[in-house]
C-alpha cells in the first residue's frame, strides 16, 4: 500500500545558514515544493548508500540518475504531506509519541532506553528521531482522518470478488501442503538432465542424514529458496500432471524420490493432508474486504497527492530539473 507510515522515515530537513550567499542557497536547492526546499545534501544522503552498490555491481550512470530521481521524488512527496499537516493544524501528543517509541520497542525486544542508545549510536539526536516519529503520528492521523473518510466498499464489491476468486473453488476432496525442490536443467547438452538428477540425488541424501530441507532447498532449488520450496497448500485436483502419482504415495513428512522432467529434476515432501472444505462467503468475507479496503485507500492516496501536486508549486533545481513525475506512482511507503 502506498500511504504514508511503512517504511523508513525521512531525516528532518537541514538548516540553511543565514549568512549563505543566493548563488549558495540555490546551488544547495534540489527542488521547490511550495514555500518549502529540498536540499541536495538530503537526496544524497539518502542515494548515496544505494548508488555505491549500485555502482559496485556495474549499474550504468542513467539508472543511478533514475534512483536518485525516484528519492527526490519521495522527498517531495514527504514535503506535499507536511504541507497538508500544517495547513489541517494535525498534532501528536507527547504521549502518543512515547506511545510508539514503547511500540517499536516491545517490536524489536528492546526497552526504551536500548532503543536510545541504537538511536544516538547511528548518529542521530534522541529528539530528532521523536521529531520523526512524530511526524510519523501525523501522517497516519492524515491518511486515517482526511484520506480514508472516503474510503467506502460496498457489499457487492466484496461478494463480487468472492465469486472471482471462490466459484470455481472444489465443493470437496483433499489438499496437499507440500514442498519442492527443483534443480534445473542448465543446457540442452544431453548429460544436463542426468546432472540434475544426480544433485537431486544427492540433496535427497543430505536431507536423509539429517540436514535440514530448508537448508538443502536454499542451497540447491530454484522453487521459492527462501521458503523451503514451500508450496503451500494444494487440493489434489490442481496437483500438476507429473507430481500427481509420487504425490498419492507419500504420507506426511515422507520425500519423494528424484522426478526427471524437461525442465528439471524434483524433490517432493508431503507436509501434511487434510480434507478440503470450501471456504464460504462469511468465512472470505473480512480478508476481501480488508483487501479491497487497501486497494482503494491507496487509490485515494495517490489522488489526494495528485491534487496536492497540482495545487502545489514544484520546481526541480539543476541535476534534478529532468525528474519526471512520472517515477512517483508507488514511491511513498
Amino acid at each position: 500500500m502506498r500511504h504514508a507510515g511503512r517504511g523508513a522515515l525521512v531525516g528532518a530537513a537541514l538548516l540553511i545558514a543565514a549568512a549563505a550567499s543566493a548563488d549558495q542557497i540555490v546551488d544547495g536547492i534540489a527542488a521547490q515544493v511550495g514555500t518549502d526546499i529540498v536540499l541536495a545534501s538530503e537526496v544524497q544522503r539518502l542515494a548515496g548508500p544505494v548508488e555505491k552498490q549500485m555502482r559496485a555491481s556495474g549499474a550504468p550512470d542513467a539508472e543511478v540518475a533514475k534512483m536518485r530521481a525516484e528519492i527526490l521524488e519521495r522527498m517531495i512527496e514527504r514535503r506535499l504531506l507536511e504541507q497538508a499537516i500544517r495547513r489541517t493544524e494535525i498534532d501528536a501528543t507527547d504521549a502518543e509519541v512515547d506511545q510508539a517509541i514503547d511500540a517499536i520497542a516491545a517490536e524489536n525486544g528492546l526497552d526504551r532506553d536500548l532503543v536510545r542508545q541504537s538511536v544516538e549510536q547511528q548518529g542521530m539526536t534522541w529528539e530528532s528521531y521523536r521529531d520523526q516519529i512524530r511526524s510519523e503520528i501525523q501522517r497516519q492521523k492524515l491518511v486515517s482522518g482526511v484520506i480514508q473518510a472516503n474510503v467506502r466498499i460496498e457489499e457487492s464489491q466484496i461478494e463480487q470478488l468472492y465469486h472471482q476468486r471462490y466459484d470455481s473453488q472444489p465443493s470437496g476432496g483433499e489438499e496437499v501442503h507440500l514442498r519442492h525442490i527443483l534443480v534445473p536443467v542448465t543446457s540442452e547438452d544431453a548429460s544436463a538432465a542426468d546432472q540434475a538428477c544426480a544433485s537431486a540425488r544427492a540433496a535427497r541424501q543430505r536431507i536423509a542424514e539429517g540436514e535440514d530441507w530448508n537448508d538443502v532447498a536454499r542451497d540447491v532449488s530454484v522453487v521459492n529458496p527462501e521458503l523451503g520450496g514451500d508450496v503451500g497448500w494444494v487440493h489434489t485436483t490442481n496437483v500438476a500432471g507429473w507430481m500427481s502419482d509420487a504425490v498419492a504415495k507419500l504420507e506426511p513428512g515422507q520425500m519423494s524420490p528424484a522426478i526427471p522432467t524437461r525442465f528439471g529434476c524434483n524433490l517432493l515432501r508431503l507436509e501434511d493432508r487434510r480434507r478440503f472444505e470450501a471456504l464460504t462467503y462469511e468465512q472470505a468475507k473480512p480478508r476481501l474486504y480488508r483487501e479491497l479496503f487497501e486497494q482503494r485507500l491507496g487509490e485515494e492516496y495517490a489522488d489526494f497527492l495528485e491534487k496536492l501536486r497540482e495545487q502545489t508549486y514544484i520546481e526541480r533545481k539543476g541535476m534534478y530539473a529532468d525528474a519526471a513525475p512520472s517515477l512517483t506512482e508507488g514511491l511513498v511507503d
